[in-house]
């Protein structure tokens, strides 16, 4: 990525926080840093001159001199460390306040519209570990940008400061070519400027690979982290399959990334780290060389002499801006890339939206008009598919494996973005879709029970404890208040149960199964489809099933065949 378009997609990055309903405060904070770096440089030009007095006094041998100047400097260190100190604490609270505020309007984008569904549709890699991108990559973001924009800004006003020390106390140096003689006012102004982008070229010679070789690092080491997750996450299928041979080689394979990697950014580090020490130790030699004229010939004293080295090294320090933060600079430009690829990617998937229609109506009916739906590669699953169901009949879809069912489902929700067509539903209706393996999440049993609400009236405990025995969970009736991974905890068939609860607590208008009882038996499918069609009498169903007995729970049969035909029917055990 070019430093153009890095400072662009940066800024894209982070001007919404400077506009946003906490720009007085975030604006109010920056201007106190500023303030506080202005401060602290004006202190460090205190201490410049300070330098001439005190190395003055010395040659000149007055005691009493010399203990005015070290109580000077006393105040004057006293009110550097005490500035500093709050010039660190005011960064860091508009650090967290700005992390805070920028990670909020990340996952509100990446929830908002289904999006963080969407991106695993598009499979870029540019999206890939966007809990990384989220959790680390906006920290860095917020933490390099305000290190580097604010030293930067400390640098030009330290450069500025000492140019005029440096400049008044350089004189003129003359430089004879043959017969012409030629003066150079403030030569150690342009000796200090000349020696900081020779270092700076080089350096950004030698460490230009180290911005994609972070970047890398990160996406590794995100990804060897996501693998060890998936194990936890599928532990027990790994367990029935003895499948440990197996995941060791792929952790070792995601591991073996991230040390190729590492070991090739060392040797980078390594160059450039060879390139700085020796440019730093060659400063020290080189501002005392290039003053040294100047005091040998009796034109300064020495104290002027230390003041001209401590205001050339300031010099020569800011021109060096870019050589000293060259590893930031490059971590910068890389979380900026990764960040800014997340948010052109999460722009993308919600602008690859389905052109299906969708109308919200005030009658009973769920309506579907010419809808045609597609895989990702344009190959047809269903062709201009119309049909229409009245408020509690019940509507189950067939057919082979891979036909278009799921993704049929998928369509009706609005998650599915490769279709065409109209759909109608009653407006105001309530809507559930419970798919094959419901989510469990990381809370009390009751929360698990009513997720995604949260049933907080005293009423609706006793209706947990009187839905849990009808839906085969009794055992479960004295764990309500424990907190746990139920998503490991519980079996399939047990994970199902817990979904049907949710549906009867609930009570949908429109109820979305896709294979909800697959790892049920028939009697508990049987009780659990008759307690839906007792209790949810008025709910208008549509189901996914392979089993044949799920016919007569249902008024009508939908079958796919996967080419873009289908037929619907009406069910004989309604009949």
């Amino acid at each position: 990525m070019k430093r153009g378009i890095t400072i662009i997609s940066a800024w894209k990055i982070a001007r919404s926080y400077w506009s946003s309903q906490e720009k007085t405060t975030a604006w109010g904070l920056l201007l106190i840093v500023v303030g506080l770096n202005f401060g602290v440089v004006y202190i460090t030009v205190l201490v410049n001159y300070w330098h001439g007095s005190f190395y003055q006094v010395i040659q000149d041998y007055n005691y009493q001199g010399f203990m005015e100047v070290i109580w000077r400097y006393i105040f004057l260190a006293a009110l550097l460390v005490i500035m500093r100190g709050y010039q660190i604490y005011t960064r860091m609270l508009l650090h967290v306040r700005w992390r805070r505020w920028l990670t909020e309007k990340y996952l509100s984008d990446w929830l908002r519209t289904k999006t963080y569904y969407r991106l695993q549709l598009t499979g870029s890699d540019k999206a890939d570990n966007p809990d990384q991108r989220i959790s680390e990559d906006i920290d860095q973001f917020v933490s390099l940008t305000l290190r580097l924009s604010i030293d930067l800004l400390q640098d030009l006003a330290t450069i500025i400061s000492f140019i005029i020390i440096l400049w008044n106390l350089s004189g003129i140096i003359y430089v004879s070519i043959g017969k012409i003689t030629i003066p150079i006012y403030g030569y150690l102004v342009w000796a200090a400027m000349a020696f900081s982008v020779v270092g700076t070229i080089w350096t950004f010679v030698i460490g230009k690979p180290l911005v994609w070789l972070d970047y890398n690092q990160q996406r590794y080491e995100a990804d060897f982290r996501y693998s060890l997750v998936r194990m936890r996450e599928n532990a027990e299928s790994i367990a029935f399959y003895n499948g440990e041979e197996f995941e060791n080689k792929n952790f070792a394979q995601c591991f073996q990334y991230i040390i190729t990697n590492f070991v090739r950014i060392a040797a980078l580090r390594k160059k450039i780290t060879w390139l700085t020490a020796s440019y730093n130790q060659a400063s020290i030699v080189f501002g005392v060389f290039v003053a040294s004229p100047r005091y040998f010939s009796n034109q300064i004293f020495l104290g002027q002499m230390f003041q001209v080295i401590d205001a050339y090294n300031h010099v020569q320090n800011g021109f060096s801006f870019a050589m000293d933060n060259f590893s930031r600079l490059a971590q910068w430009r890389a979380v900026v890339n990764r960040l800014n690829n997340f948010l052109i990617c999460m722009e993308l998937s919600r602008s690859k939206r389905s052109t299906v229609r969708r109308k919200s109506e005030g009658n009973d009916l769920f309506s579907v008009e010419n809808l045609s739906v597609f895989r990702p590669d344009g190959y047809l699953l269903i062709e201009n598919m119309t049909f229409k169901l009245k408020q509690g009949e019940r509507l189950l879809i067939t057919g082979p494996s891979g036909c278009g069912k799921s993704t049929l489902l998928r369509t009706f929700s609005g998650l599915w973005p490769y279709a065409d067509g109209c759909i109608s539903n009653p407006g105001g209706s309530c809507t559930m879709f419970i798919p094959q393996k419901s989510y469990m999440p990381l809370s009390r049993l009751r929360d698990v029970l009513s997720y995604p609400s949260v049933l907080r009236e005293s009423g609706n405990d006793n209706k947990i404890k009187e839905l849990m025995p009808q839906c085969k969970l009794a055992h479960l009736v004295d764990r309500l208040d424990e907190t746990f991974d139920w998503g490991q905890a519980l079996s399939l068939g047990e994970q199902q149960r817990v979904a049907f609860m949710r549906a009867l607590l609930l009570k949908p208008d429109w109820l979305f199964l896709d294979e909800a009882t697959s790892a049920l038996d028939e009697a508990t499918e049987r009780i659990l489809y008759n307690l839906v069609k007792r209790l949810l009498a008025h709910t208008t169903i549509i189901s996914i099933g392979h089993r044949t007995s799920l016919n007569e729970y249902h008024t009508s049969n939908l079958k796919l065949d996967g080419n873009g035909h289908w037929q619907l029917a009406v069910s004989k055990a309604s009949k």
